[in-house]
């Protein structure tokens, strides 16, 4: 994948502000439900899949989850966060590419944070070996709605603010609603 110096500079800046607001999210005070987060990196991951291709967005997914872990967590941290952003970026892209952008960035970030938490659920039962730990997907979904619709809001702004810039996505259909 040949990536010019310009998208590459972006790309780095989208993984650093994933690993800024990882780190901001670890000093806020845990909410009271098991596994539950804001996933403030999140943003970049919106932010990636509306100007980038699923490619570069993978890449800033993959390197902010491991840049993140290993400096603010674990294998453990690594382990879920890794598989919640995959299923997550997965999940969000096809809601992309099935609804032709007629999707908000909001609904698309409610989906995200849904299949964020399928996917660490699926590894904890993997890991645990116990198919009880699933009695947290109601909880989880009363979390992960109004979250992905803060992170839909905030990476909206974000991507307003990004079009304004002197930003280029040529032959990318940026996704604003």
């Amino acid at each position: 994948m040949k990536i010019s110096t310009r998208k590459l500079v972006y790309i780095s800046m989208l993984v650093a502000q994933a690993m800024i607001l990882s780190y901001v999210e670890s000093l806020l005070p845990a909410i009271p439900i098991q596994g539950a987060k804001l996933g403030l990196a999140n943003i970049a991951t919106l932010l990636a899949l509306s100007t980038l291709s699923f490619k570069e967005s993978l890449l800033i997914v993959i390197a902010r989850t491991f840049l993140s872990s290993f400096m603010f967590g674990n294998m453990t941290v690594l382990i879920y966060s890794l598989t919640g952003g995959i299923f997550s970026l997965i999940a969000m892209y096809v809601t992309f590419k099935l609804s032709n952008n007629n999707f908000s960035l909001i609904a698309v970030s409610i989906i995200g944070a849904v299949f964020h938490n399928a996917g660490q659920l699926t590894v904890a039962v993997l890991i645990l070996q116990n198919k009880n730990v699933f009695l947290l997907w109601p909880y989880l979904l009363l979390v992960a709605i109004p979250t992905g619709i803060f992170i839909g809001i905030a990476s909206n702004y974000l991507l307003k603010y990004l079009l304004k810039g002197n930003f280029n996505f040529k032959n990318k259909k940026v996704r604003l609603k």
